[in-house]
């Protein structure tokens, strides 16, 4: 069917990849001729929206339907309509309960959208029960084991996708699973693959970001601008860019630009993440007032996916540390932790603890977070900030001199932070 197979290859990189979460892609004024890729998923809704008023016992259409939602959601940023994806994708199980790999799919990738991982992976096994040939249903079922703390699951699901379907959706994700265990070279590699098998303006753009962001993460300024400069000549409307561009002038200490690029990206796509590092950028700047607001916005973005079937305790408890709320931070750290024991959790938990005083509950899950993804200069840097406030000096003088070998750039505040550490830290006798 036209309406199910134009929005499945939408979502080989869009709902069903779930890894980097970069920048939905928006229209913007510099490339008008093309299509949005909002446009495109719009017209696909309506097509499916007419066949269903003339066969609405059409399970396959009211799947791709689901689907298109869940794709529509992310593009758009807007949580509200996950409710009607969840609609549409029960309605195609309530006309087939058997066999509806698709629906299932669906379901799966609007759990991980929503962060339900633990029901993302049973919506996935379900699906590969019905079709174990289902590509798309590894796709589903890697995104939530990944989140769920199960790396050797997750590359074993990936596996599976290569073997059935390599192509972009499936090499992404198996650049992302290497990047995950420290493997940056071989993470870019296959995403140079992935690359090749791109096509469409939109894939290209998709690449040649992870490209930008696997060059940011090892401090290559020069070669993740040309990566996200060769992504905006491919399609402009794709604000992840834009994003990665704002941090390469960060870490050149060109401010204006960044805060610039920043708050465009924050302005058409106000997520959550977006927000806070607009607020970030707006705060180094010293406009206090304009980050503050910023925050006010995160939090009302957070509620809204909240609002919406999200669960996600762990952008709340990011929320609260860039409201210096420490106590509130570990709160919400710690019920997230509990659903899903990832790395990224493990470093907010072990961070807010950190901010909270708490230093030696903090260690062990800052150093789970290292030793988990050995490649981030992030969590060294959390790790090596908290080994010296426990009176670690060696430790700390460790962690600290892997972050300047990783990406002294990792932040625009912490990284001019983390070399002031390590300068001192290095001129003691």
């Amino acid at each position: 069917m036209v309406v199910a197979v134009a929005t499945v290859t939408l979502l080989g990189i869009g709902a069903l990849f779930g890894l980097r979460s970069p920048a939905p892609a928006t229209r913007t004024a510099a490339a008008p001729a093309a299509a949005a890729p909002a446009d495109r998923l719009a017209s696909t809704i309506a097509r499916a929206q007419d066949r269903l008023r003339d066969l609405p016992r059409d399970h396959e259409t009211w799947a791709a339907l689901g689907l298109a939602y869940v794709e529509q959601a992310r593009v758009t940023a807007d949580p509200s309509l996950y409710p009607k994806a969840e609609g549409a994708l029960r309605r195609s199980l309530d006309v087939r309960p058997e066999e509806n790999a698709t629906a299932l799919v669906g379901l799966g990738a609007l759990a991980n959208a929503r962060h339900e991982f633990a029901a993302a992976r049973q919506h996935a096994t379900d699906a590969l029960r019905a079709n174990p040939y289902n590509a798309d249903a590894y796709g589903v079922l890697a995104d939530a084991q990944t989140q769920l703390g199960a790396p050797a699951a997750a590359t074993a699901a990936i596996q599976k996708m290569l073997d059935l379907r390599p192509g972009l959706a499936a090499y992404a994700r198996a650049s992302y699973d290497l990047e995950q265990r420290g493997s940056v070279t071989e993470a870019t590699e296959l995403m140079r693959r992935a690359l090749d098998a791109a096509a469409d303006p939109a894939d290209i753009a998709f690449c040649r970001n992870q490209l930008g962001d696997l060059a940011w993460s090892t401090g290559d300024l020069a070669s993740a601008e040309r990566e996200y400069a060769a992504g905006v000549a491919a399609d402009p409307s794709y604000l992840a860019l834009r994003r990665g561009q704002a941090r390469v002038a960060a870490a050149r200490g060109d401010l204006a630009t960044a805060v610039a690029d920043a708050g465009a990206v924050a302005s058409r796509t106000p997520t959550p993440d977006t927000l806070l590092e607009y607020a970030t950028l707006l705060r180094l700047a010293g406009d206090a007032t304009a980050a503050a607001r910023q925050l006010t916005l995160a939090d009302a973005a957070h509620k809204l996916f909240v609002a919406n079937g999200g669960q996600d305790d762990l952008t709340g408890a990011q929320i609260a540390l860039a409201r210096d709320d420490a106590a509130g931070a570990v709160r919400l750290a710690a019920a997230e932790w509990q659903r899903r024991p990832f790395a990224d959790v493990a470093d907010v938990y072990g961070w807010s603890l950190h901010r909270a005083g708490r230093d030696a509950e903090a260690l062990p899950l800052l150093r789970q977070a290292v030793a988990a993804s050995s490649r981030n200069a992030g969590y060294a840097y959390h790790l090596g900030v908290t080994l010296l406030s426990s009176g670690d000096q060696a430790g700390a003088l460790a962690a600290l001199r892997q972050v300047r070998a990783i990406n002294p750039y990792f932040s625009p505040v912490d990284g001019p932070t983390a070399a002031r550490a390590l300068s001192a830290l290095e001129a003691r006798p």
